[in-house]
């Protein structure tokens, strides 16, 4: 009966209209500590990552160090409901790539509580721009990035056939119901009791 939720001691208000920053955007105004040279200067991150005890790869865009930043300093404090938009193109090789912004995409993610929530993007239909990402993701792959992704040669060969304009939006249910039954851990609220400890 109401949009406005309590949560591990904080409240959580959905009647408000939702902030909507960039990765770097978040990281200025959540830890202001950082100037937006800073956030543009490769180095300077590649250092600051190592400081944060956080994982730094050598090969990484401004984009991928900017979101990795983010994840370290801002992510936690994004309680109220936040989008993050315009990820990198080096982080999102499905997504499609900005008309008006190079090297970004038409993607978001939803923040709330700390945590992501959602996660949208309008899909990339060009064959030989996602052969070019898979390729760049595959490389990644090989020089030891776990996350990164190999190269599908068949989702190549049926975006030749075509693909109209699409788009999605996943939205992480079992998060939504941790936020509804304030609940601390995603374990207790999942439906799968193969995920739960025998009793």
């Amino acid at each position: 009966g109401t949009a406005v939720i309590q949560y591990q001691g904080h409240t959580i208000d959905l009647t408000k209209p939702f902030d909507r920053l960039t990765a770097k955007e978040a990281v200025l105004k959540y830890a202001p500590q950082y100037t937006p040279e800073q956030l543009g200067d490769k180095d300077f991150m590649q250092e600051e990552l190592k400081r944060l005890g956080e994982p730094a790869k050598a090969d990484a865009g401004v984009g991928a160090l900017q979101m990795a930043i983010f994840e370290a300093v801002a992510e936690s404090k994004l309680i109220q409901p936040t989008y993050i938009i315009d990820y990198p193109v080096e982080i999102s090789p499905l997504a499609r790539a900005s008309d008006k912004v190079p090297g970004i995409t038409e993607r978001f993610e939803l923040f709330m509580a700390g945590r992501e929530t959602a996660n949208g993007f309008s899909e990339l239909n060009d064959p030989q721009d996602q052969a070019a990402r898979f390729m760049a993701q595959a490389k990644l792959k090989a020089s030891g990035d776990d996350e990164a992704m190999y190269y599908d040669a068949d989702y190549v060969r049926a975006l030749e056939y075509g693909l109209p304009p699409t788009g999605g939006c996943g939205v992480g249910l079992d998060r939504f119901v941790m936020l509804l039954t304030d609940s601390p851990s995603i374990r207790d609220v999942l439906l799968f009791p193969h995920m739960r400890p025998e009793a």
